[in-house]
């Protein structure tokens, strides 16, 4: 019996590759220890938590450094080296420096934030949410099977639900919290459904197994595999903000500090779209006839929804910026969700996911940007409006050019070179895979966006009414600004260094 038992012993013990799963665990670790210091900290220190939270963060993107040398896998099945919980691929290093680096820009914002609270907001709890929310979203994009696929998800998602909240006794973030909560918990069960539908038709939980046996399914099983299928999907189209779960954008960004806005806008949408790309492309290939048209069609209702809600926003209504930037950031996933569904059609599915990449590296840079200027103004203007930003130019002519910059980028126009090259991309994408209908609709979405683009550009280099006023820009802030207009900047100089980047060696 012993003599049996030894074998199976030594086939469930494995090795744990430390260095693959540093990023994620190197943040979830700065999180803990925060959250452990925060309790023997004076008051009058607690700022040095947001450095340690940076640091943290700024480390845990170093460690990406060492992995580029080729691929690494583990928890893996004993005898199958293709089936692992935990895989650190191109794909997962471009996704990872993605959520990392724009937790570290939310970071920035957030040390300034925090400040201007004067004690308004718990610091301790603050770092260690931002930091356990970060470490879920930067292992979601190496999980290699559904169950840490959901955890990855819902461990970047419960902490964000915190965040959004996090004002006590401010009922506007209590609302935009429970609302951003329900919805999520409702697509969450949903999505979780889907799996065990799809557990029950394959007998496994590995993506790469799944893509085999859920080709060869019982004729008896096959509706209820398509069922688990687009449920599984319905979990991550939320995190995504695609339309119709997209009604939790602009209340929750509103309701939220704005640096977790910023957050939610980029990281939640990196966490949403490498989910959404793996389920799909990975596990369920063989289904690309479900959910290619449906993905399609999400794009499309997408990005109209997105920017319809952007071009009603009214520039003298209390937090229109902030509004107008959730609205955006709806359209701007239609354009995301163009590649994945062009991947169902595609001879060249690694290509089209590129383009996705590719864009999101792009809209990751410049909205931060955005949301940092508005970060600026709200500092001395609480109702961030539109036409708050009214002669931003005489009073602050370097933070009036950059939004400019990331306005432009946004809308696709020169001198926002990325902006215009990455649009392209994603256009080549659909009609690449025959999707003409699809581009069409890209088409007439993007010049609805120059719209309310172009509008709140110009506004910035009018003349202000009254007396214009004065900027004060804290370090921090001026870090995050600097950083992503000097990023924009560059990746506008060489726009091919992205589409290389996101070169993701998925396949």
């Amino acid at each position: 019996m012993s003599a049996l038992a030894q074998p199976l012993a030594e086939s469930m013990v494995q090795s744990v590759d430390w260095l693959a799963i540093a990023p994620p665990t190197l943040t979830a670790v700065v999180g803990l220890m925060v959250l452990v210091v925060d309790l023997f900290l004076p008051e009058a220190r607690k700022a040095l938590l947001g450095w340690v939270s940076v640091a943290g963060l700024a480390a845990s993107a170093l460690m990406l450094l060492p992995l580029l040398d080729g691929d690494r896998a583990t928890f893996c099945l004993s005898g199958d080296a293709t089936a692992c919980s935990y895989t650190a691929d191109r794909f997962t290093l471009v996704i990872q420096f993605l959520v990392l680096g724009g937790a570290l820009l939310a970071a920035l914002l957030s040390i300034t934030t925090l400040k201007d609270a004067a004690k308004g907001l718990p610091e301790g709890e603050y770092w260690f949410l931002l930091l356990s929310s970060a470490a879920g979203a930067a292992l979601l994009p190496a999980s290699r099977d559904l169950a840490t696929l959901i955890v990855a998800l819902e461990v970047a998602s419960l902490p964000a639900f915190a965040l959004v909240g996090i004002r006590h006794g401010d009922r506007k973030s209590a609302e935009a919290a429970l609302k951003f909560f329900l919805s999520s918990v409702t697509a969450t069960a949903v999505s979780l459904m889907g799996v065990s539908f799809v557990y029950a038709t394959t007998g496994t939980l590995y993506l790469t197994r799944i893509a085999d046996r859920i080709q060869h399914v019982d004729g008896q099983f096959h509706t209820l595999a398509q069922t688990g299928v687009v449920l599984t999907l319905v979990g991550f189209a939320f995190k995504t903000a695609a339309v119709p779960f997209h009604f939790w954008v602009p209340d929750t960004y509103v309701g939220a500090p704005l640096p977790i806005a910023a957050y939610l806008s980029v990281v939640g949408k990196a966490v949403g779209f490498s989910g959404l790309i793996l389920v799909t492309v990975v596990a369920f290939p063989s289904y690309a006839d479900v959910w290619g048209p449906a993905l399609a069609a999400l794009a499309a209702l997408t990005m109209t929804v997105g920017n319809l809600g952007a071009l009603r926003q009214q520039a003298t209504r209390a937090y229109s910026a902030v509004r107008l930037l959730a609205w955006s950031s709806v359209g701007q996933a239609g354009y995301l969700l163009v590649p994945i569904a062009a991947a169902a059609y595609s001879k060249d599915a690694q290509k089209s996911i590129g383009s996705t990449v590719a864009y999101a590296l792009m809209y990751a840079a410049v909205n931060l940007g955005a949301f940092a200027v508005a970060a600026l103004v709200g500092r001395s203007r609480a109702l961030n409006r539109i036409s708050d930003y009214r002669g931003l130019y005489a009073s602050n002519p370097l933070a009036a050019l950059l939004l400019a910059f990331f306005l432009l980028c946004l809308a696709g126009l020169p001198p926002g070179i990325i902006g215009l090259f990455a649009k392209v991309t994603v256009f080549s994408a659909a009609v690449d895979a025959g999707l003409g209908w699809l581009a069409v609709v890209m088409a007439v979405n993007v010049v609805i966006a120059l719209f309310y683009y172009l509008q709140w550009t110009a506004l910035l280099f009018r003349a202000p009414e009254g007396e214009h006023a004065k900027y004060r820009v804290p370090a921090p802030l001026t870090a995050a600004i600097a950083l992503t207009g000097a990023l924009g900047i560059a990746l506008s100089g060489a726009p091919q260094l992205v589409l290389r980047f996101a070169d993701t060696g998925l396949f």
